[in-house]
């Protein structure tokens, strides 16, 4: 591969960056990105500048290329002052026959390595080291074809010649849930000093009344205020890695250990959100909150599911006097509802791409896995796949929440990611540690959180 197409394939990944930063950047609720958006973004920025980077870089080698290509024309084997182009051309290609080459790669020469050349191409797309690669692969076609024997990449017929490629570029990362419902609430940065965090409520009001008449005492009612509690807990997980390793991967072995951390701080910083159990270290999640609303749902369809979410937006607006704004539902019961049918035998969600008519629910341009899939009953709907599947008296039934996001607060300190060899020393080993302190408190207004379960969100009733 020649330098252009190496930096038109790295133009190709830069623009796969930049429209990444644009989708984090449209998804930001309110014009301000979440923290875990922060940390997406920074990611896909910092990608984006090395490849910028690297282009320019090539870029130049080309220009200087370009601009020795005249010279080294004019002073080619068999060229004349008075050649023209053509002619010159003619005579490079033409002319000059090369019988031999030295190998590339030789026992006795070590200015040049195989495994060193493969690495940089895959760890650095060094496109020196890939020529150097393809004219010995070159090189090995033209010997196999001069010894007239049969190799194969068998042990034993030349199969050892052959090395295994990893592709340590290209690691896959373990799959794991986004946090949905956290980056759904609202979160602010975590007061420094402190173990719990106290909010003043309101439990009783004052009161106004008609005067009976003039010059007669007015309604006098006393406030009676109270608090509640949202203790800072911490999460943290760790990793002992040997020095061997860290030193002698390919890869920057602490990020990938790191990362997978960090990754799992995501996630169980979701799972408490919603079913936190409010003991031993643990905050109260949605679904475990005291005094939140409940909507049962027995039915097997679309039809009897939308009642029940209606039921429970009334509720809400009961409790707290104003809208609930999101639906959360698992990744079965999101799917279930999409293949769902009125009585017409029309879809309850339809794709806004067709322009739906008197829809109660639509669904959005593509599915998203950190933003609403679409709109149901006026709620924009969000898969969460840390929503539990193993509740209810079978265990085996989902739920599904109606909120008022804007009323559920979680409180985060910035993740702390370090890497120690103290204490694993005599072992040769490395403690790679990350943890987090936070504090949740959905219980401002728990009638602003509405539980939808029953016997219609068991395992059987889905696809």
């Amino acid at each position: 591969m020649d330098k252009r197409s190496v930096i038109a394939d790295l133009r190709a990944r830069f623009d796969d960056e930049r429209r990444a930063l644009d989708r984090i950047l449209s998804g930001a609720k309110g014009g301000s990105l979440t923290t875990g958006q922060r940390s997406l973004f920074d990611q896909h920025e910092q990608e984006a500048t090395a490849f910028k980077e690297r282009i320019e870089e090539l870029e130049e080698q080309v220009r200087a290329d370009e601009a020795a290509a005249p010279m080294a024309l004019r002073y080619a084997p068999g060229a004349s002052a008075n050649s023209t182009n053509s002619q010159r051309t003619s005579t490079m290609t033409g002319s000059a026959r090369i019988t031999s080459e030295p190998a590339v790669y030789r026992r006795d020469s070590k200015e040049t390595s195989y495994f060193l050349d493969a690495y940089a191409v895959t760890k650095n797309n060094d496109p020196s080291a890939r020529e150097r690669l393809e004219r010995n692969s070159r090189q090995v076609a033209d010997q196999r074809k001069q010894e007239g024997r049969a190799l194969s990449t068998t042990n034993g017929a030349g199969g050892e010649l052959v090395p295994p490629l990893w592709m340590e570029s290209e690691w896959v990362k373990l799959a794991r849930p986004k946090r949905v419902s956290a980056d759904l609430v609202q979160n602010d940065g975590l007061p420094a000093g402190t173990d719990v965090i106290n909010l003043p409520k309101v439990s009783s009001g004052t009161a106004v009344a008609p005067q009976t008449a003039q010059n007669t005492a007015i309604q006098n009612t006393d406030m009676v205020t109270t608090s509640i509690a949202a203790p800072v807990i911490t999460i943290a997980g760790q990793q002992i890695v040997s020095l061997q390793l860290a030193e002698q991967s390919p890869l920057n072995i602490d990020r990938v250990i790191l990362g997978d951390l960090a990754a799992d701080l995501a996630v169980k910083t979701n799972a408490q959100v919603l079913s936190g159990s409010g003991t031993a270290g643990n905050v109260t999640g949605l679904l475990t909150l005291a005094g939140t609303g409940a909507v049962s749902w027995t039915g097997a369809d679309g039809a009897t599911f939308q009642a029940a979410v209606l039921k429970a937006i009334g509720q809400v607006f009961t409790s707290v006097f104003d809208a609930p704004d999101s639906l959360i539902l698992s990744p079965r019961r999101a799917v279930w509802l999409m293949a769902q049918k009125d009585s017409q035998g029309r879809n309850l969600l339809v794709p806004a791409d067709n322009g739906p008519v008197n829809a109660m629910g639509v669904l959005g341009p593509k599915l998203n896995t950190e933003g609403p899939i679409g709109r149901f009953c006026g709620l924009d709907v969000y898969i969460d796949s840390s929503m539990p599947t193993n509740l209810g008296a079978g265990t085996d039934e989902d739920r599904a929440i109606v909120i008022r996001s804007s009323e559920v607060y979680l409180w985060e300190s910035q993740p702390r990611f370090e890497v120690f060899p103290q204490t694993f020393a005599q072992n040769l080993s490395l403690l790679a540690r990350a943890y987090n302190y936070l504090a949740f408190q959905a219980g401002r207004y728990p009638g602003a959180i509405q539980v939808l379960s029953g016997s219609g969100f068991k395992a059987t009733n889905t696809l």
